[in-house]
């Protein structure tokens, strides 16, 4: 009777042990699950962080692509095409989020995007000497916007000194070569490359 008793005590005390050794093992899972949560919620947040970047990033590249698009459009004299790109790019301009500058980016970010934005619908409906009479001042807003922003992407500033009565104008360009918009095939070469960007 004796060891009866001595080996239900046993297995007693070896039940309690497993169920003590449960609980403790469920309270590091629990705290692994709370600690795994944690991070996956840094992560979440680091990935939602990067992936806002990222959409802010292609708006700035869709802008920068659209207004190089129509720099090429005016260098070829292509009229209904500025055009198009003129309305196209009015449209990424306004898609533009300004809101992760710091606010004295921001207020400038804003002018310069109003600004642009009404160049580049001018754009949208004007013979080509107006379109580049616009042109000029939209090329000053996106070197601003480049400015401020910064871009991945290589890009040229270029200068023609002759355009304007000789007040000049700039525009970028995504190649070293000289393809002047706001001559076209008339003077196709003329400029200069003032800088390299990126």
């Amino acid at each position: 009777m004796r060891k009866v008793r001595l080996t239900s005590i046993m297995v007693m005390a070896l039940i309690s042990l497993s169920t003590m050794s449960c609980k403790d093992t469920n309270k590091e899972n629990n705290n692994d699950n709370h600690e795994h949560s944690e991070i996956n919620q840094d992560k979440m947040d680091a990935s939602n962080s990067a992936m806002n970047s990222n959409i802010q990033n292609s708006v700035e590249q869709k802008v920068l692509t659209n207004y190089i698009a129509l720099k090429d459009a005016l260098a070829n004299d292509d009229n209904a095409n500025a055009k198009e790109l003129g309305v196209t790019l009015a449209q990424s301009l306004k898609s533009f989020d300004s809101s992760g500058f710091s606010s004295n980016e921001k207020l400038e970010l804003i002018d310069i995007i109003e600004d642009a934005t009404e160049h580049a619908e001018h754009i949208g409906y004007s013979d080509i000497a107006h379109q580049r009479e616009h042109f000029k001042i939209l090329s000053k807003d996106i070197i601003d916007m480049v400015a401020i922003t910064g871009t991945k992407m290589k890009v040229y500033e270029h200068y023609c000194p002759m355009y304007d009565n000789k007040n000049g104008g700039a525009w970028l360009s995504m190649n070293e070569e000289i393809r002047n918009p706001y001559y076209g095939n008339k003077m196709l070469k003329c400029g200069e490359v003032k800088r390299e960007i990126n």
